[in-house]
């Protein structure tokens, strides 16, 4: 599995959407699990994931499904 298919899985996974949704326009609370509870859990997905652990500013700045390639280009991750 890539990354990129673990990182949608991931998203699939937390706020039970089709990868269909995973795009530009999806970003935090725009699907009611996405709210605080359902972003820390993603976060802890991501991070088991690519066995990372991420700053706090970045953990905020996570605001969405783009910007989530950009956060983890930081830590080295490769799509």
């Amino acid at each position: 599995m890539t990354n990129k298919e673990k990182y949608d899985k991931i998203f699939m996974d937390c706020f039970a959407v089709d990868k269909s949704a995973l795009n530009d326009e999806f970003v935090y609370q725009c699907v009611p699990a996405w709210d605080s509870v359902g972003h820390m859990s993603m976060i802890a997905e991501i991070e088991d994931e690519f066995v990372i652990m991420m700053e706090i500013d970045d953990i905020i700045d996570f605001s969405s499904y783009s910007k989530g390639f950009e956060t983890l280009a930081k830590y080295e991750i490769k799509f």
